[in-house]
């Protein structure tokens, strides 16, 4: 397949003949500042009919002009240091493409370094959005997008890409977009720091480890250590067998997310070959929209508002217990972060405590993995609702992303069969074993080092 780059520009927000807003600039909230300094990457593929290229930077146009934050810039107080979003109208990228392959002939498209080439490199860019229009030669559309976490977290960014397919098709924008990133986040007053923030969301700086145990370079090292993105997926029937094992004796019956969770936890760190006494954690993204009250956050908000949770066992007691003790650890941390945890972290963080004693965010540190796993659970993200006016997209995929330990549960397929995929990252030397225990109901062995 080769794609060949047609034309590449700025496309700013379309204001409809009103007045252009002044530039103004946001400050990054608490959330904001915690998220990963870095892009996501995502591929959407539609079958034909689907609007010209020029509808599709006509339709990004107007809905930049609802989202005004994705058309900035970050920039940084001179005086604090704090970063903010520079409303600057300055654009996104817009980058058009064509392929001179069919798209049924490369599909279903692979975690690869290959599907790099459908969106945008984010490598040494200003804009906060980039985007791919791909045209395949059979008439088929792929749109690949790099956006910043900064800007928004993944629910954030769903939304733009609705609203983007909305403003295409020129219907209303739903739901309207909330740009308040201060009054759902106040502090308290006395603030109430009930939970240890410290080693959670913040960590003091240290320096990198020149042998480092996460490796986020999938072509680097000795062929063992390369980093393979595995693709899984797993059926109803293998779901519900899952789910009804776990839950056994429960009175309430644990979700799809925490069984998967913990099924892919145990296998990763089966295929991993951890010392029985070795501590192992998953981290699971909570979305703090559905627990945070009052005030609530509003559907429509276009920022970050995500913590994690961290339940912790050893290697050892993970395999030897029943899946049942594994999702039950996943629930119940998960439970913790809740409204009062939530509060506590923005108290913590509004605080000075970060600032005096210098922590940096735990997401940046380059070994939080180690014999970790991180789970990103988007089964609730509405990307299958970007619709440009040709009907919904028929495939989603995560962009290329080989950092070894992280998972990514996929949205359920529009096809409806039940089925859930998983890509998950693991060192070349592990991926057999894990292969070996993924799709089975066995308990793993365990084997103590």
């Amino acid at each position: 397949m080769e794609i060949t780059v047609q034309s590449s520009k700025a496309v700013k927000p379309a204001y409809g003949g009103g007045d252009t807003p002044a530039a103004a600039v946001v400050p990054l909230t608490v959330f904001d500042l915690i998220s990963f300094d870095d892009y996501m990457f995502s591929i959407h593929a539609f079958h034909p009919p689907s609007p010209d290229n020029a509808a599709l930077e006509e339709g990004l146009a107007r809905a930049l002009a609802e989202y005004r934050e994705w058309a900035g810039r970050l920039c940084a107080d001179p005086a604090s240091g704090r970063r903010w979003i520079l409303l600057n109208d300055a654009g996104v990228r817009f980058v058009e493409a064509t392929a001179d392959a069919t798209l049924d002939s490369v599909m279903p498209l692979q975690p690869t370094p290959e599907v790099q080439r459908l969106h945008p490199s984010a490598d040494g860019a200003e804009e906060l959005m980039l985007v791919q229009v791909t045209r395949f030669a059979c008439g088929s559309l792929v749109v690949g997008h790099t956006m910043h976490h900064a800007v928004g977290d993944g629910f954030a960014i769903s939304q733009f890409l609705v609203a983007w397919g909305q403003a295409t098709r020129g219907v209303p924008i739903d739901p309207v977009p909330v740009h308040d990133r201060t009054s759902c986040f106040v502090p308290r007053d006395p603030p109430r720091i009930e939970f240890e923030h410290r080693g959670a969301e913040f960590m003091a700086p240290r320096e990198k480890k020149k042998e480092n145990v996460r490796s986020n370079d999938g072509d680097a090292g000795k062929d063992d250590d390369k980093v393979v993105i595995q693709q899984v997926r797993f059926t109803r029937e293998f779901i519900s067998e899952l789910k009804s094992r776990a839950s056994a004796g429960m009175p309430r019956p644990y979700s799809t997310t925490q069984c998967l969770a913990a099924h892919l936890w145990r296998c990763m760190t089966k295929a991993r070959g951890l010392d029985g006494g070795q501590a192992t954690s998953v981290h699971l993204a909570v979305n703090g929209r559905a627990r945070m009250s009052p005030p609530r956050v509003p559907v429509g908000y276009t920022g970050n508002v995500v913590l994690w949770a961290h339940p912790t066992t050893t290697a050892g007691e993970l395999l030897a217990d029943p899946l049942g003790r594994a999702t039950q650890l996943i629930r119940g941390e998960v439970a913790r972060v809740d409204d009062a945890y939530f509060r506590s972290f923005i108290d913590f963080a509004s605080s000075g405590a970060v600032e005096e004693e210098g922590l940096v965010p735990a997401s940046g540190d380059p070994e939080a993995l180690g014999p970790n796993v991180a789970v990103y659970c988007l089964l609730r993200i509405p990307f299958y609702d970007m619709d440009f006016g040709g009907g919904r997209q028929f495939f989603y995929t995560p962009g290329y992303y080989p950092a070894e330990g992280v998972v990514y549960i996929l949205p359920p397929s529009p096809l409806g069969d039940g089925s859930v995929e998983a890509h998950v990252s693991l060192f070349s030397r592990a991926v057999e074993t894990f292969k070996g225990c993924c799709f089975s109901m066995e308990q793993p062995e365990v084997v103590l080092q």
